[in-house]
C-alpha cells in the first residue's frame, strides 16, 4: 500500500509553537525529510521522538524529491520539515509536492507556524488583500527591477529579508516606492520578538541590523478611478443600476457597466433588472 507525503509546519522560534497534530504526525511517520537534519534533530529530540532522518535541502530538492517519492511508493509514510516555519514558503518543499501531484501520492498539510503571516497581522496595514513576495534576489539589480514591477501595487506586500541585506534593501524601497509606512517584524516568535512600525526613512535611521527579518509594505495608493471603483462596489445593486442611471445611461448600457465593475457577466446582472 502506498504511503503519503506530510508536509509539517514547526515552530519558528518559541518550541511551543508546535501543534498537538504535527507531534502526533512526526511520531507516526516512517521517515521524516529535513532541511538540515542537525536542527531538526534538536526539535525532535525535545519532543522526545526518534525517527529516521534524511536530508532535503534546496541545492538537492529536485534529485532527492525523486527518492522521497520512491520511498513512499514502497509504503512508506514521509514528513517534510524545515528548519522553521511552513515548508514550501521560502523553504525545501515546492518540488517534493509536485512530484507528489504528478505521481497521485496524498499530501497532507499539517498547519503551524508561519512568519509571513504573523508579522502582517500585527503590522497594523491592511490584510484584505496581500503579495507574499518573499526574498528578493541578492544581486542589486535583479533587486532593483522586483521593487520597480511592484511600485505600483496597490495591496500589502510581504517580503523576507536577512539582517545583512536589510539596510540596502529599506534604501532601495525608499528610492523606488517613495517614504511608505511598513512594518518589520524580528525574531518572531523568540525571546526578543518586536515589531518596528513607521515610515521607511524612520525605520533605517534607528533599526538594529540583527535576526531574520519580515518586511511588511503597505501598497501604492489607488488612483481615483479606482477609488471610485470600489466606492460603486460597495453599493447595492440597486444603488449601483441608479448611479449610472442618473448619469443619463439606458438599461443596456448600464448592465454592461455593472457588470465590468463587479466582474460578473451581464446575464448575472440583467436578471436582477429585468422588470425594470
Amino acid at each position: 500500500m502506498e504511503g503519503k507525503l506530510y508536509i509539517v509546519a514547526t515552530p519558528i522560534g518559541n518550541l511551543d509553537d508546535i501543534t498537538y497534530r504535527a507531534v502526533k504526525v512526526l511520531n507516526d511517520v516512517d521517515i521524516i525529510a529535513a532541511e538540515d537534519t542537525r536542527h531538526t534533530l534538536k526539535l525532535l529530540n525535545h519532543l522526545n521522538i526518534s525517527k529516521p532522518l534524511i536530508s532535503y535541502y534546496k541545492e538537492t530538492e529536485k534529485i532527492k524529491a525523486k527518492s522521497i517519492i520512491n520511498k513512499i511508493k514502497e509504503g512508506k509514510n514521509i514528513a517534510v520539515v524545515s528548519d522553521a516555519g511552513t515548508p514550501g514558503i521560502s523553504d525545501p518543499g515546492e518540488e517534493v509536492i509536485k512530484e507528489a501531484i504528478n505521481e497521485g501520492i496524498s499530501i497532507v498539510p499539517i498547519p503551524g507556524a508561519c512568519a509571513a503571516i504573523n508579522s502582517l497581522i500585527c503590522s497594523g496595514l491592511c490584510t484584505k488583500q496581500f503579495l507574499f513576495v518573499g526574498f528578493l534576489s541578492a544581486k542589486k539589480k535583479e533587486k532593483r527591477e522586483k521593487l520597480e514591477g511592484l511600485k505600483n501595487f496597490t495591496n500589502t506586500m510581504i517580503f523576507y529579508e536577512a539582517p545583512h541585506k536589510i539596510e540596502d534593501t529599506l534604501t532601495c524601497m525608499l528610492e523606488i516606492f517613495g517614504d511608505r509606512r511598513i512594518s518589520i517584524g524580528r525574531e518572531i516568535s523568540k525571546m526578543h520578538e518586536e515589531f518596528i512600525r513607521g515610515r521607511i526613512s524612520e525605520i533605517l535611521d534607528k533599526l538594529e541590523t540583527r535576526g531574520e527579518m519580515v518586511i511588511v509594505v503597505e501598497g501604492a495608493n489607488k488612483s481615483d478611478e479606482e477609488l471610485e471603483k470600489e466606492n460603486r462596489n460597495e453599493m447595492s445593486l440597486e444603488e449601483h443600476y441608479d448611479f449610472y442611471l442618473k448619469k443619463g445611461f439606458d438599461k443596456k448600457e448600464i448592465i454592461k457597466k455593472i457588470a465590468k465593475d463587479r466582474g460578473l457577466t451581464k446575464n448575472d446582472i440583467y436578471q436582477k433588472f429585468i422588470n425594470k
